[in-house]
């Protein structure tokens, strides 16, 4: 597993655990960097060398799970390599994102670029990713917890847009992918790319696989509690949902604000 210098486990001490045994000749070492600390006995010699060993069993250890990240990173980042076809929403909503970017006049890629990570990679696969118990039924002890937080933060540097500036001071956890995340932005740069050269999705097929969604999951989730938190939603916001709606040519066409008025009044007499 991977561990970096800002795990746990890898502060529980402040001293070495085993102390060598200077009789015998033996000296056995705790993975700890001994030189940050400024209580060192003169007898633990070669304190440089820890660091070393903790650096190569790190490195060691990332080229053991390289391909299994590199396996992760493909696959979310795919149209096609990915097992299973790309979600219409996914489609739908990125044309959404491009569309209001060009009614708003919004040209600058980088701003294109974080809206859509923001909204997908960013706010969806970085939570399953810290937190593999939310879909599998498992147990995330301290030392996965810490891999895993090493994983997700290379996959948030993959989809910034900035450039990474990293020194000798720079923690490890950064400088462990420094060389692979390159290539993995450009995975990202591609996925959105492949996106947008892909068919529109016009809203009745938007509409038809929503529906079939729900029949998938019917009896997976109560619609009355979730109609009522958007009701909720929409009696806080009234005037500012009534207003975008009068403004809005489609929802003008299907007499949208006139439907949702006609709500708002029926559940007002009912409550």
């Amino acid at each position: 597993m991977l561990r970096t210098a800002s795990s746990p486990d890898s502060l529980r001490s402040r001293t070495p655990m085993i102390t060598p045994d200077l009789e015998s000749g033996t000296k056995l070492w705790h993975l700890v960097k001994n030189h940050d600390h400024s209580d060192q006995r003169e007898g633990d010699r070669g304190s440089k060398m820890v660091s070393e060993i903790y650096l190569t069993r790190l490195l060691a250890t990332k080229g053991t799970l390289q391909k299994f990240v590199d396996d992760l990173f493909e696959t979310i980042f795919s149209t096609a390599h990915r097992g299973s076809a790309l979600p219409l929403a996914i489609k739908y909503m990125f044309d959404f994102l491009d569309e209001q970017a060009d009614k708003h006049s919004i040209n600058d890629y980088d701003v294109r670029h974080t809206w859509k990570s923001n909204c997908l990679p960013l706010r969806f696969w970085v939570n399953v990713i810290k937190n593999p118990q939310f879909v599998f039924d498992i147990h995330k002890n301290s030392i996965s917890d810490a891999c895993l937080s090493v994983v997700a933060q290379t996959f948030m540097d993959s989809c910034s847009t900035s450039e990474h500036k990293l020194g000798k001071d720079s923690p490890s956890n950064k400088l462990l992918y420094a060389k692979d995340i390159p290539n993995y932005k450009n995975w990202v740069e591609r996925y959105y790319s492949d996106i947008s050269r892909m068919p529109a999705i016009s809203d009745q097929d938007m509409s038809a696989y929503l529906a079939e969604q729900s029949r998938l999951h019917l009896s997976q989730f109560n619609s009355m509690s979730a109609l009522h938190e958007i009701y909720s939603y929409i009696v806080k916001y009234k005037d500012e949902i009534l207003t975008a709606l009068q403004k809005d040519e489609q929802s003008r066409r299907q007499r949208l604000r006139g439907k949702l008025e006609q709500v708002i009044d029926t559940m007002s007499m009912t409550s």
